[in-house]
């Protein structure tokens, strides 16, 4: 079958950018210079699913906000979980240009104190013992170097990650990944060696176990299937160098009581290194500045991306414990931009005012609030059949009725264009999942705004499509 031919690949991690709905929208919605910038960035940019053609275009991105050409304004709940500091913050700002007169750049055989001092700083916050460091310009390298880590540590080649996971756009990363987006089609085969296992998901568990009526599991039950089934792989793949996740997955699902435990467990009786991607839960996006610290549960290595750069400039980071300094006679990383003062700067920074701003603590009150409100809807809207989350990392997820648990996609697409009209801008996951992810800096005033808008428009959706 050709590339042409394919059908479409299972949703994971976000909205699709070629639906008769979002055609729709921009007919209604964008004005003509709007559809003249839309034209250019197609013309000039390859395609690829979710991202180009774009949705519109904007002007302007400041605090919780982005403005279109068109002057409008959205709340943004998405940012790519770039934007935790809110974007344009005028003290990272000041510090990036601050930076670029003192010291603009530093070729990688030199050393310099503002590198040396982002490294120093990420081991202090960081949990387990992380001693050692390295920086790489995106998320996706970022794990590719972990994994490194992993094989030269352990002797072995092998990993076991998790489907509809997403762990990065490179040739390693998204062998590892469990999206069909980045590892089916006509760029597969990816790299030998990547297994995958199914993952937590008590709404939808894929050992067929059934959540309560309150949306709890039943572990008494399930006896945690799904950490058991790592368990169970890491016995037979006795070449494993290392388990790869997300601590809370980003479309999103949070852990059930115990899970990582478990797994850590079984990787240290089977000899595998246990990675945790937290570059987009990192630094405070659930309430803890790492997510994995919720279960209090130490990786091996953790890396981080997308926020640490402050929403302005790329930078990500794998931090690992004693023990993993096993590269010395080879390059893992060696990128050009792996020390830049300038980018160093920005995360130093934006780990100053996350601390500073009492962001972290921001984040779980007015996540916290959050949650309890949406856990109303479940009683009051028959067609949320799931609300989750854990500190402004939130899912909302849509069904024709409650006791089926059947997919709304198609409501769950009308509500997110029905609420770019009212103001409010956020992604959809799993085709049917409405995923929230504000700055930290998000009051309570916002997030309550937000959640208004939102109910109305599955309301009105409800009664448009008659479901």
């Amino acid at each position: 079958m050709s590339a042409r031919s394919a059908p479409s690949p299972t949703q994971s991690e976000s909205d699709t950018n070629q639906t008769s709905r979002r055609s729709r929208w921009q007919a209604e919605t964008l004005n003509d210079a709007t559809r003249a910038i839309l034209d250019a960035d197609s013309r000039v940019f390859l395609k690829q699913s979710v991202s180009t053609p774009c949705l519109n275009a904007i002007a302007k991105a400041e605090g919780i906000w982005i403005e279109d050409t068109a002057g409008r304004r959205y709340m943004d709940f998405h940012g790519n979980n770039v934007h935790h500091i809110g974007y344009g913050h005028p003290r990272l700002k000041k510090a990036i240009a601050d930076q670029m007169d003192a010291l603009p750049f530093a070729p990688r055989r030199y050393a310099n104190t503002v590198s040396t001092a982002l490294a120093e700083k990420l081991t202090a916050i960081a949990p387990g013992g992380m001693r050692k460091v390295l920086f790489t310009t995106g998320g996706s390298d970022a794990i590719e170097v972990a994994v490194r880590i992993a094989r030269t540590a352990t002797g072995r080649h092998k990993t076991l990650s998790f489907w509809d996971a997403f762990h990065g756009a490179g040739t390693g990363a998204a062998a590892l990944s469990g999206e069909a987006l980045f590892r089916s089609g006509p760029a597969a085969p990816l790299v030998a060696g990547a297994t995958h296992v199914a993952p937590f998901a008590c709404y939808r568990c894929p050992y067929g176990y059934a959540v309560d009526t309150n949306g709890k599991p039943n572990l008494e039950l399930c006896k945690l299937q799904c950490a058991r089934m790592v368990d169970y792989v890491l016995s037979r793949e006795t070449d494993v160098a290392a388990v790869i996740a997300e601590p809370a997955r980003a479309v999103p699902y949070i852990p059930p009581p115990g899970y990582w435990r478990m797994v850590k467990d079984a990787c240290e009786r089977h000899g595998a290194l246990l990675i945790f991607d937290e570059i987009p839960t990192g630094l405070g996006k659930t309430g803890r500045m790492f997510a994995c610290e919720h279960d209090d549960v130490a990786p091996d290595i953790l890396v981080l991306g997308k926020a640490l750069g402050g929403g302005i400039l790329p930078i990500a980071a794998v931090l690992a414990r004693d023990g993993l300094d096993v590269g010395g006679n080879w390059a893992f990383g060696h990128y050009t931009h792996e020390k830049n003062p300038v980018t160093a700067r920005a995360a130093l920074t934006t780990i100053d005012i996350i601390e500073s701003e009492g962001l972290v603590e921001n984040a779980a009150k007015v996540g916290a609030m959050a949650l309890d409100h949406l856990h109303t809807w479940r009683t009051r809207i028959p067609c949320v059949g799931d609300v989750r989350g854990r500190g402004l990392l939130l899912g909302i997820e849509l069904v024709r009725d409650q006791t089926g648990q059947e997919p709304h996609n198609d409501l769950a697409e009308y509500v997110l264009y029905a609420a770019l009209n009212r103001g409010l801008s956020f992604k959809t996951t799993m085709g049917n999942v409405l995923t929230l992810t504000p700055p930290l800096t998000v009051t309570e005033a916002e997030m309550f705004e937000a959640l208004i808008i939102i109910e109305g428009c599955i309301r009105q959706g409800h009664r448009e499509l008659g479901t």
